[in-house]
């Protein structure tokens, strides 16, 4: 059986400086992002366009929806099949073009996975679950896109 699942937020432009945007260096590219019962998440754009570096930009937080997503996936497919991740680390790598108009998409994104497991006998099990995550991961599903996966994997 299907199930929709609804998710709200809001999104608060918290960058007029006093002009709203008059021309384009008269405002800043800051925002906040409220949900209910959660902290306060600042963000702006990317430095590149005139954003703030100390906050999060909608790039990076796509970024981190695709590594967390596929992290949670992994993590729940390893508990049901007798895997014991011990640790799980992942600096993924994603790439964007920019088109000379400015529009733009990111073409692709490589997790880079490290992760500490109890069972020597599983790793080959365990590196083959990171196929299966990315096909459940929701995120992963509703790109144009195919994630790639590269991980190291140790034993304690």
């Amino acid at each position: 059986m299907e199930k929709n699942h609804i998710y709200t937020l809001q999104l608060d432009w918290t960058g007029n400086k006093g002009l709203g945007t008059k021309n384009y260096n008269a405002f800043e590219r800051s925002f906040s992002i409220q949900i209910k019962n959660k902290p306060t998440i600042l963000g702006s754009s990317d430095p590149a366009f005139l954003g703030d570096p100390t906050k999060y930009n909608p790039e990076e937080m796509f970024l981190a929806s695709i590594s967390s997503c596929h992290m949670l996936w992994y993590l729940h497919l390893c508990a049901v099949n007798g895997i014991t991740v011990l640790s799980y680390q992942d600096q993924p790598l994603g790439t964007m073009l920019e088109n000379k108009d400015g529009s733009g998409m990111f073409t692709s994104v490589v997790l880079k996975i490290s992760i500490t497991l109890l069972e020597y006998d599983k790793i080959d099990f365990a590196q083959s679950l990171h196929e299966k995550a990315n096909k459940y991961c929701f995120i992963a599903n509703s790109l144009n896109f195919k994630v790639k996966h590269e991980c190291i994997v140790t034993v304690k």
